[in-house]
């Protein structure tokens, strides 16, 4: 019993520190990248074990920021219209592009929030540019400025 305390205390950390729990967005990744949940871990840099720990709530952080960056960046991924789509090619080059990356995580590299000023700059960015241009633009960025091509993807898709 007292391990089932545990596993809900980290839960409720997860959703605290990471706006949900990790098993959630974990699962999200297998399912849209169609890959184990083992493969993943080695995409991320992540024992496999590990991941499943953080997963199950037995963990309740990642503790190496560089792991939580390229779970950021994979979610980004999701975003790419043929990956959206479900092409295996596209699909394994964002996985492998993320594997290979050495990305760092500070202001610049976190994912921006749906606060005030993000809607604010959704809505001018729709108003200066068609929804294919932004995805476009957003496609040519992707590689060095993944968090400009997010905000990019996000007014394209009018959400």
């Amino acid at each position: 019993m007292e391990d089932q305390k545990i596993v809900q205390r980290n839960i409720a950390l997860q959703r605290e520190w990471y706006g949900e729990p990790l098993g959630d967005r974990v699962r999200r990744l297998v399912v849209a990248f169609d890959v184990s949940q083992a493969f993943l871990a080695e995409v991320l840099g992540i024992s496999a074990p590990m991941l499943s720990q953080v997963m199950s709530g037995r963990r309740a952080k990642i503790g190496n920021p560089v792991v939580l960056a390229r779970m950021i960046m994979l979610e980004r991924k999701i975003l790419i219209p043929a990956v959206a789509a479900g092409n295996r090619e596209a699909m394994q080059t964002a996985l492998e592009d993320v594997r290979d990356a050495r990305p760092t995580v500070g202001r610049d590299t976190v994912p921006v929030g749906a606060g005030a000023d993000d809607r604010a700059v959704l809505a001018v960015l729709r108003e200066v540019a068609e929804d294919e241009n932004l995805g476009d633009a957003a496609d040519r960025l992707d590689p060095d400025f993944p968090a400009i091509a997010d905000l990019l993807r996000r007014a394209g898709k009018n959400s």
